[in-house]
């Protein structure tokens, strides 16, 4: 009996999770209009299989509306599994746009980025994960630890591909079974489409391998941390890079550098939406290459903003190149949601004429109290607590999110928190290295 091919069709939650219901294949063209009903209070679930309260009732309900230009596929090289998948706008109607869904978020940013300054984001994600498989690799870079792993990482490259997504490297990294696949940059929604798809697809390969992979951003206190690094420029209606400025500070341009310091501006806000988990703020500790302080640098990767020059010695390629790296995200965090933020800051930035603070050329915790203050670097949020604090204390930053969207995320991540305060520390990292 021939199996019956199924689409699933998906969509990113508030907390990360990528979630699906199935149609036939052969249906799915007749879906593409009115997609398939879910019930709104979905978007309250946590990662853990519970709900939390919300203004929907039993009859509130969405449609899941697939995307025909996010439509992509996985066929396994090992045991053959193979599915269709599309993403989905979540819309209350035909229609109507649902001002809790995470795509629509992220693309109204983009409208209003682009109808103000007539740019749009460029971006790409490095997924870090752990691989855990029965044999433990080495660690460390080396070569060792790349050979043990090369047939999954061929894998990952041939499904990546396969996918519409382009892997630009794939390596082992710091700790121990730790692997990083960077992706190239993609416009648009398309940007945060591609970080749902590689994590995705790493998953199924991983699968294929009779492993799993977890992006939980610490598997236990003294592992190193996964993260989520964002590399974004900015780009004109002709696709034209406008980030870079040979004479402006930093080598950024004057609109990137208003836009970064929209970013450093309502930073400790936006780690609440990129670093959204109790187990994040492990990973943020100073000398952690991972960023505990509010800081722009040249190639420094204990600031959150990372400014990275191509090493083209062509002017032109180096333009072309020119990126700036959001350096406090985690996979635990949707893509669209800590990209839509992003651009949300950074538009304000624009719009104030916000100036870029002082670049910081060393280690910020290498510094004296004093030094950082007349650098105007402070230290990130330490905790979820702290983050969603402030995040309810930026009035223009809680502003970027319909009232609904802010109070059951706001909701799910007090949970979260409150989750957190009743197991030790083990079952603590235990519970997101299985959930993400």
């Amino acid at each position: 009996m021939a199996r019956e091919p199924i689409t699933y069709l998906l969509w990113s939650d508030l907390v990360g999770v990528t979630r699906t219901r199935g149609v036939p294949t052969a249906d799915l063209a007749g879906k593409e209009e009115t997609g398939l009903g879910w019930a709104c209070a979905g978007q309250a679930l946590t990662a853990f299989d519970s709900i939390v309260d919300n203004p929907w009732g039993p009859m509130d309900e969405v449609r899941q509306i697939p995307d025909p230009a996010a439509a992509f596929s996985f066929e396994g090289e090992v045991t053959g599994e193979s599915w269709n998948a599309a993403i989905c706008y979540s819309k209350r109607s035909v229609t109507e746009d649902w001002d809790c869904c995470t795509r629509t978020f992220y693309a109204r940013a983009l409208d209003a980025l682009k109808a103000e300054t007539g740019l749009t984001l460029a971006a790409s994600f490095e997924h870090e994960f752990t691989l855990e498989a029965e044999t433990p690799v080495e660690r460390g870079f080396t070569f060792a630890a790349a050979r043990r792993a090369n047939l999954f990482l061929q894998d990952c490259g041939a499904a990546l591909r396969a996918a519409g997504v382009v892997p630009e490297s794939l390596e082992p990294e710091y700790g121990a079974s730790q692997y990083e696949i960077s992706c190239a940059p993609s416009l648009g929604v398309a940007a945060a489409d591609a970080a749902l798809i590689a994590r995705e697809i790493i998953r199924a390969v991983a699968a294929e391998h009779g492993a799993r992979v977890s992006f939980t951003p610490k598997p236990a206190r003294r592992a190193v941390g996964n993260g989520a690094h964002i590399h974004f420029s900015l780009v004109d209606a002709a696709g034209a890079n406008v980030t870079h400025d040979p004479g402006g500070t930093l080598g950024l341009s004057p609109v990137m550098a208003r836009f970064c310091a929209g970013i450093l501006a309502h930073l400790d806000a936006l780690v609440a939406i990129s670093a959204p988990t109790p187990v994040s703020y492990y990973r943020l500790t100073p000398h952690a290459w991972s960023c505990g302080f509010r800081a722009i640098g040249l190639q420094n990767r204990e600031a959150a903003l990372r400014v990275t020059p191509s090493a083209s010695p062509h002017q032109a390629k180096r333009h072309r190149a020119y990126n700036v790296e959001y350096r406090p995200a985690d996979a635990c965090a949707s893509p669209y949601l800590t990209l839509g933020a992003l651009v949300l800051a950074g538009l304000d930035g624009i719009r104030r004429e916000l100036p870029l603070p002082p670049a910081i050329d060393r280690d910020p915790a290498d510094l004296t109290v004093e030094e950082r203050e007349a650098l105007g670097i402070v230290t990130l949020p330490t905790s979820l607590e702290a983050a969603l604090a402030a995040l309810e204390a930026d009035e223009i930053a809680r502003g970027w999110f319909s009232p609904t969207m802010y109070g059951v995320y706001r909701d799910l991540k007090l949970w979260e928190c409150a989750s957190a305060r009743e197991l030790d520390e083990a079952a603590l990292f235990a519970r997101y290295k299985s959930a993400y």
